[in-house]
Formats: C-alpha cells, sequence, structure tokens
C-alpha cells in the first residue's frame, strides 16, 4: 500500500468515526493497567463483565492487595487464565506501591518492568491513559498490517515498527483503535466483510468476498 492510499486509509476510518474509543471499561490509570493485563488472550466483553466488582472492590493498588491473590482470582475466574494473571495484578500491585508510589509510570520502559505487561499491554496503557501516540499492535492489527499490505511483517514487534512509519502524523493518535475496531467488526479473521468495507479499494488482499 503506497503513501497516498494509506492517508486515504486513515481518512475514511476517521470520517466514519471521528473519536474512536477502546472498549474496555475503566475509572484510573491503574484499572486500566489491570483490565488490560486480564485482556490478554481474552475479549474485551469477557473482561468487562468481571471488572465492575473487581474495580468497585479495588480501584488503587492498596485495595488491590487486601484482596490477596484469592481474592483476585474470585473476581476474574471467568477470564481465561485467570490464575497468572491474579497472581501477577498482586505483583504489579506490590511493585508500584514500592516503587512508584502507587503510580502507574508514563513510561513503556517502567511499564515492561511490571508482570503480565509486555510490550503491546504498555503500549495501550501510554495510549489511552496517557494519550502518547502508540500503536498496540494486537491480533486485529497484526492481521489487518499484513493483509492489506499497510505495513507487512512477520512478527507483531516488526508491524508496529513499519506502522510508526507509514502512518501519516495526523492519524497516529486514533490510529491503534481505528484499526482494532476494523479488525474487530469487519476486517474479521476468518469471514472478513469486503461487502460492507469502507476501505476496500485501497486493500491488497487478494480473496475479498463481495
Amino acid at each position: 500500500m503506497n503513501k497516498q492510499n494509506i492517508h486515504e486509509f486513515f481518512s475514511r476510518l476517521q470520517k466514519e468515526n471521528p473519536e474512536p474509543k477502546g472498549e474496555l471499561n475503566y475509572t484510573n490509570p491503574y484499572t486500566l493497567l489491570v483490565a488490560v493485563v486480564l485482556s490478554a488472550q481474552a475479549t474485551d466483553k469477557g473482561v468487562n463483565k468481571a471488572t465492575p466488582a473487581l474495580f468497585k472492590a479495588a480501584d488503587t493498588p492498596e485495595k488491590m492487595l487486601t484482596l490477596e491473590e484469592d481474592g483476585v482470582r474470585n473476581h476474574i475466574k471467568t477470564i481465561g487464565l485467570f490464575n497468572s494473571k491474579a497472581k501477577n495484578i498482586i505483583a504489579l500491585s506490590r511493585i508500584l506501591i514500592e516503587d512508584y508510589n502507587s503510580i502507574v509510570p508514563e513510561s513503556r520502559e517502567d511499564l515492561i518492568k511490571l508482570p503480565g505487561v509486555g510490550r503491546k499491554t504498555a503500549n495501550v496503557v501510554l495510549s489511552m491513559a496517557f494519550g502518547h501516540d502508540t500503536i498496540a499492535v494486537d491480533t486485529h492489527i497484526f492481521r489487518i498490517a499484513n493483509r492489506t499490505g499497510m505495513a507487512p511483517a512477520k512478527t507483531p514487534d516488526k508491524v508496529e515498527e513499519k506502522l510508526e512509519k507509514v502512518v501519516p502524523a495526523e492519524f497516529k493518535h486514533h490510529a491503534h483503535h481505528w484499526l482494532i475496531l476494523h479488525g474487530r467488526y469487519v476486517c474479521k479473521a476468518r469471514k472478513p466483510e469486503c461487502a460492507r468495507c469502507i476501505v476496500k479499494d485501497l486493500c491488497a488482499y487478494k480473496d475479498k468476498s463481495g
């Protein structure tokens, strides 16, 4: 996909949805961090069903520690990998208290030191909590980058690196959400809904349906 088509691609997504929002529910940077950790290999819908009661009981690292692992586990047992996630949430909460005065750090380097937090999670937090122009490459963005020909690469890190270079500056703030939502609802993994795709004429995907 050439530079002109990439600009047009995001122009259309912007026109359709000027202010895209993430679908995870949260109340502050800390609950966002916890929600994103919980969302690994799980759906946002599934996470959103479990977190209201959890965040009502614990919306700060200190309150989370009082629940202990068993308490966290009971709140999130409907989510995949809940045992390891409960352990990570307690561990990262303790680190935030001891090393960061209970404040979620606004630094990728610091975020990825936390248990259960990888580069993708850190980028989501930096984007949604602090307004950084980061692109967190999840399965949807990885698929779209390769399928459309916008930023083809074999690893999420390489896709992120390419997207950082090719996404026009004016669209970078919302690019992450536009791509995720497009992948979640239109450019689906098994059956992309090309017939209703507003950017299908710009896309390099050969097996378009409709």
